[in-house]
């Protein structure tokens, strides 16, 4: 008599073979798999911690919301500088009866005035002014208050080593005046001197 193969028995042995590595064929097709895996399974511990720790689950729930709000905050806060700094009318900081020219001398001159009260950010921001308007009569770029940093370095007519003398202002550029990282004079000098240097890289081409 032909002894007879509970149905169970047979599914588990398939199962526990198909189960090898060997047989796990979408494995290599698929490079980000592991993320995947990782993601379902912080999705899982969350519904784990949410039913062993209700009260821990909305504390981690509301300081995720937290965290967030306080980073699109900032995020505002950086558009909003980035939008006072190179959209705004340049001269909008400067008082009444004292606006300098829009030129670059007269930038210049404000930036110096700022630097040695000590306002080496706002001196800083100045002497870009003053380098922009300086380039802009050199016919190197044509300058705009609605453009950003930036747009200058992609739209400069300038070589190689030229654009990345600019493209590296801007970079000073943003980490004092838009990153609110200090300005001391010795920065503010050295970016007068960087400044100079896109000057007479054009003159002398």
């Amino acid at each position: 008599m032909t002894p007879v193969i509970p149905p169970d028995s047979l599914r588990r042995v398939v199962q526990e073979v198909f189960a090898r590595p060997e047989y796990d064929w979408g494995q290599g097709g698929r490079p980000l798999h592991w993320l995947r895996d990782l993601w379902m399974r912080f999705v899982d511990w969350l519904g784990q911690f949410g039913l062993q720790h209700p009260v821990g689950f909305k504390l981690l729930f509301w300081g995720s919301c937290l965290l967030l709000l306080v980073l699109l905050t900032h995020l505002g806060f950086i558009a909003w500088r980035i939008y006072r700094a190179t959209v705004d009318h340049p001269h909008a900081a400067v008082p009444t009866g004292a606006r300098e020219r829009l030129d670059a001398r007269g930038n210049l001159e404000r930036a110096e005035a700022l630097a040695r009260a000590g306002r080496y950010t706002e001196a800083l921001a100045h002497r870009f002014l003053a380098l922009l308007l300086e380039l802009d009569r050199m016919d190197v770029l044509t300058f705009h208050p609605s453009k950003t940093p930036a747009e200058y370095v992609r739209e400069a007519r300038l070589g190689g080593s030229g654009r990345a003398s600019l493209a590296g202002l801007v970079t000073r550029l943003y980490v004092h005046v838009f990153g609110a990282e200090p300005c001391d004079e010795r920065a503010y000098r050295e970016f007068g001197t960087a400044a100079g240097t896109v000057v007479q890289h054009v003159a002398s081409h």
